[in-house]
């Protein structure tokens, strides 16, 4: 098992969207943390009625009311969308909950998600007291509220527990082929999607299998040379590139390895 961070990855995506799942967090940890900046929004807004210069505007209704508004709306939505925006889409109760908002395709969220999801919240959460809010949110799998499925936007667990898939194992009849084979600088999102689906692949359905695998082929083969025997079905050559890919690594790290103990000795290299 491993811990890895949500922004770690390159996020690559195939068209039939093999990539790095996310878990989206819980509708209960969602209310937690939402209690918790609801219960910040309030204190702010409390402080700035409190702290406003009443005094300047004195009896005039039309200045009472225009200062009111502003303050319920710097309050209520100018503070949750500059916390979002300027963090990445933390707010006070995700920091605390090690929670996230990201974009549906996993990337971090901008000022225009951020927008989008604090003026929703001014009637799904303000309203209606958040029943609306939790009513959408508890009728999908990612705990998703209105304002997510407009801004395409979902919360994620920021640090999560992964455990490694297996890595791709090497078809022994291409084995003395993959050995022999000049294998380039394959980006690392695209040698996440590719292990990503191999491991994956039982779990589609045939067309989504073999138009993915046939993609995910034609953009490794660019960094491949010279090209598979005859007949090797995509798969088989992709899990002996990526498995020749991994042994090569290995055999480099230990050269390092092997390289530093010299250089800095025994004593030096424990001391690290």
């Amino acid at each position: 098992m491993t811990t890895r961070g949500i922004f770690e990855s390159d996020g690559f995506v195939t068209s039939e969207a093999v990539e790095i799942d996310l878990p989206a967090a819980s509708l209960p940890l969602r209310m937690a943390s939402g209690a918790i900046d609801l219960a910040l929004v309030v204190l702010v807004l409390v402080a700035a009625f409190l702290l406003s210069p009443w005094q300047l505007v004195g009896q005039d209704m039309a200045l009472i009311q225009a200062l009111v508004i502003l303050l319920l709306v710097g309050s209520l939505v100018a503070v949750p969308v500059a916390s979002e925006t300027f963090s990445k889409g933390r707010t006070l109760g995700k920091l605390i909950f090690g929670l996230r908002t990201v974009r549906d395709d996993t990337g971090p969220i901008g000022f225009r998600h951020a927008l989008i999801r604090g003026l929703t919240a001014w009637f799904e959460v303000w309203l209606t007291v958040g029943a609306l809010a939790l009513l959408i949110a508890a009728t999908n799998e990612k705990a998703k509220r209105l304002g997510d499925f407009l801004a395409g936007t979902y919360v994620v667990r920021e640090r999560v527990r992964l455990k490694l898939p297996e890595p791709p194992e090497m078809p022994e009849f291409l084995a003395p082929w993959a050995v022999g084979t000049d294998i380039g600088v394959i980006p690392d999102g695209l040698a996440v999607a590719v292990r990503q689906f191999l491991a994956r692949r039982h779990e589609l359905t045939p067309p989504s299998r073999a138009a993915t695998g046939a993609s995910l082929f034609s953009d490794l083969m660019r960094y491949v040379s010279p090209p598979p025997p005859s007949g090797a079905h995509p798969e088989w050559v992709m899990s002996a590139v990526m498995a020749e890919r991994r042994r090569r690594d290995m055999l480099r790290l230990e050269r390092d390895d092997r390289l530093r103990a010299r250089v800095l000795g025994p004593d030096l290299l424990d001391r690290r």
